[in-house]
């Protein structure tokens, strides 16, 4: 498999993702309303990763564009737990790309605590040779979130997925901790807003 072309799409698309996410974030600001968008990061999976992850899942080399989802990857963090459902609204209603899966792990975490909004979707991507529609996923989470995943992303890597009965309890304990952070700050958010724009406006 020829990887440099087999990856020129995906590279499109996360590039053309982060231009419409910010794009999105700027409008905010010139109505000098709040943004739910705080900040944007994309990704297209290295080539390891993505080889290591079809042998895991039984995927064959020439079939991981149709059944691997998140070669592309579009992150967007938020401040709130709001703001993420304000995002899905706005995605709903783009018709520049289709929806095909969307997991809900804030209202519903998973096991190890993790919590975050993923939407797999449909992109178009024009090549020289035309149309190829290109799957990518983007997740939405909020800042406290994002910390406790990275981390959690980590720690994982180091313990190669099999992290000490110890260390996974910790975690938890972490991912509850970070998502009362989120809860607290949204009973003071009007509060928050108020500050950002005096800050702003000075």
């Amino acid at each position: 498999m020829n990887w440099e072309l087999t990856l020129a799409p995906y590279k499109q698309v996360v590039e053309e993702l982060k231009v419409k996410l910010k794009g999105m974030r700027s409008q905010y600001e010139k109505e000098s309303s709040h943004s739910p968008i705080e900040f944007v990061t994309a990704r297209v999976k290295p080539i390891p990763s993505i080889i290591e992850k079809a042998q895991n899942r039984g995927i064959a080399i020439e079939n991981v564009e149709s059944e691997m989802q998140d070669i592309a990857g579009v992150r967007v963090v938020c401040q709130f737990v709001d703001d993420i459902y304000t995002i899905v609204d706005m995605l709903h209603h783009r018709n520049d790309f289709v929806i095909v899966e969307e997991k809900d792990y804030v209202s519903h975490k998973k096991d190890s605590g993790y919590r975050s909004y993923h939407m797999i979707i449909k992109y178009p991507v024009e090549t020289i040779h035309g149309e190829v529609i290109v799957l990518a996923e983007i997740q939405i989470r909020t800042l406290a979130m994002n910390f406790w995943a990275t981390n959690e992303h980590s720690l994982n890597y180091k313990y190669d997925g099999k992290l000490p009965s110890e260390v996974r309890l910790r975690l938890q304990k972490a991912a509850e901790a970070a998502f009362k952070l989120d809860e607290e700050m949204s009973k003071i958010r009007s509060e928050i807003h108020e500050a950002q724009r005096v800050f702003h406006r000075k």
